[in-house]
């Protein structure tokens, strides 16, 4: 009888193990869990500072990255309208320092400089416009920028401009009534070029005619003068 009862307390013991193995662990779900969690913050990006640009975007994306640690850079993302920032719980004191410098750069975005590429995908102009308007005047620089770029050996020079002054290029489509005034001066240029290539064809046909008409002349014989045989007979040259 005493050998049952100690089997049956083995079998309910054996069970009671059992069971307990075979639980899950909720403290290490709840730990990972907490390190998957994610904190998330935003700022609202206005359209004055891209200007409808997505390379604007990136490009604001770029300097808010160049501003972060390295470890950080990849967390801050530019999106339609905003910039986000999501890093995990556990990475809470790194979170905080790159929201402060998220937001004091981002107090004078609207003031950063628009790179060559940025001010033709806003004016949808071509770089050969670009470089026209920008040597004439019409594209106002703000000075210059020197980068080493990548996979290069010499650094790159290049004109920055002031993204007021591309919003009212935009604004007046003026890069429209550029592009007429420069095919109507081509247009200009081509006629008087004509004009000037017909004035040197008649010339050298002119000059060809008077060299061939002096030409003539020369290889005529001299004329004969009636009565001069007499007159040099009489020796009244003597």
């Amino acid at each position: 009888m005493a050998d049952k009862k100690r089997d049956s307390l083995r079998k309910v013991l054996s069970g009671i193990v059992a069971a307990i193995a075979g639980a899950p662990d909720r403290t290490s779900e709840q730990g990972v869990s907490t390190a998957k969690a994610s904190v998330v913050a935003e700022w609202p990006l206005p359209p004055s500072a891209t200007l409808g640009s997505a390379l604007r975007l990136k490009g604001i994306e770029r300097e808010i990255r160049a501003r972060l640690p390295w470890a950080v850079r990849k967390f801050a993302k530019a999106e339609t309208g905003r910039i986000v920032l999501r890093m995990l719980k556990t990475d809470a004191d790194a979170f905080q320092a790159a929201s402060a410098t998220i937001s004091r750069t981002l107090e004078g975005i609207e003031t950063l400089a628009v790179l060559p590429r940025e001010a033709e995908d806003i004016l949808t102009i071509s770089a050969r416009e670009r470089h026209k308007w920008l040597k004439d005047g019409r594209l106002k620089s703000i000075g210059t920028r020197t980068v080493k770029m990548r996979g290069r050996s010499k650094a790159v020079t290049f004109h920055v401009f002031d993204p007021r002054h591309i919003e009212d290029v935009l604004d007046r489509d003026l890069a429209s009534a550029w592009r007429e005034e420069d095919a109507h001066e081509a247009s200009e240029n081509r006629r008087r070029g004509a004009g000037k290539a017909a004035l040197t064809r008649a010339g050298k046909r002119e000059r060809k005619a008077r060299s061939a008409r002096t030409s003539g002349k020369d290889d005529a014989p001299p004329p004969k003068l009636e009565g001069w045989d007499t007159f040099e007979a009489e020796g009244l040259l003597r």
